[in-house]
């Protein structure tokens, strides 16, 4: 009798077990019908990249181009790129929708990890020299999305002008990230045309920036710093050194001068957010594959002016004439 029971208890388990794992199941259908999944992958917090994510957040989540809302799983690196291979597993392998890589360090883990779930990226200088696409315009894969090259040669001409004669330019960068070695290329490329002396100088974390600015600061009479993640991340310490040493700061990005540059003819990265946004509802609504989906650059560039460091320079704004 007793085994009997044991027996019946043990089926009873049983049953159990499976009609939860049904249940389950069932649900887990159920949602994946009700809702887009969308996986993103940051490696670091700092404004440009932080309003990129915003920008593309936001569009998606007010949309009414789509037939059921958005849901969206969030992964930052922290800074530690250490990080990304094990969150890119956790984002693929939930099976989303659509993934996003903002920055090159996450695009490049998540086509790392799969070349079957559409990926889109955004704050990504080159996706062609970097390898993840074929062509810009005939991207051949499962990734493109959007380029965030900036005017380069536009800001090394505002640079000269905040210059006002001056000849020696520094540009600071993190040699370790290949976005930051493109731009760094062509403004030195084009301030030797310009007849101008370029001294390079590199930070490999954060906690190098301040003693690197410094260094170079003390021998340059103005700064040129690209979209580059660990100085986009230390902005106020550079403003801070610049302020010292009474240097004018160009930068890649608007969100880098706001914290302390001086100017810049950049991107707007909350737009270049929701543009990207725009062609994961194109994805989403499957009118578009990422093969045959050509990449974008931003449909937004703004002169941004930091009065504040401008009139710490003396410099009038009257001085800065920009076509």
């Amino acid at each position: 009798m007793k085994k009997r029971n044991r027996w019946l208890i043990y089926l009873f388990g049983c049953l159990s077990l499976m009609i939860s794992i049904g249940l389950a199941t069932h649900l887990t259908k159920e949602k994946a019908k009700n809702y887009y999944t969308v996986g993103v992958l940051q490696l670091v917090q700092h404004p440009s990249l932080d309003a990129a994510y915003h920008g593309f957040k936001d569009r998606l989540e007010t949309t009414q181009q789509l037939d059921k809302p958005v849901h969206i799983v969030f992964q930052n690196g922290q800074g530690n790129q250490d990080n990304l291979k094990n969150m890119s597993e956790k984002l693929i392998r939930d099976k989303p929708n659509l993934l996003l890589g903002i920055g090159t360090p996450s695009a490049i883990s998540l086509l790392n990890e799969t070349k079957q779930l559409p990926i889109l990226v955004t704050a990504v200088t080159d996706l062609t020299s970097l390898h993840l696409i074929h062509s810009n315009q005939h991207p051949g894969g499962n990734l493109t999305g959007t380029s965030d090259m900036v005017p380069i040669t536009d800001q090394i001409t505002l640079l000269l002008k905040l210059l006002q004669g001056k000849k020696h330019v520094g540009i600071l960068y993190n040699a370790g990230e290949e976005n930051s070695v493109i731009q760094v290329n062509l403004a030195k490329q084009f301030l030797e045309k310009q007849h101008c002396q370029v001294s390079l100088l590199t930070a490999t974390s954060t906690n190098d920036v301040q003693q690197v600015t410094e260094s170079l600061a003390k021998k340059v009479d103005g700064l040129y710093i690209p979209t580059d993640n660990i100085f986009a991340s230390a902005m106020p310490i550079v403003g801070q050194v610049a302020q010292k040493y009474q240097l004018p700061v160009v930068t890649g990005s608007i969100d880098m001068a706001k914290e302390g540059g001086t100017a810049t003819y950049g991107i707007d990265y909350y737009s270049l957010g929701q543009q990207t946004a725009d062609m994961a509802i194109n994805l989403l609504k499957q009118k578009k594959q990422p093969a045959t989906y050509p990449v974008e650059t931003s449909n937004h560039l703004t002169l941004y002016l930091n009065h504040d460091k401008l009139n710490q320079l003396n410099i009038p704004l009257e001085s800065i004439q920009v076509n």
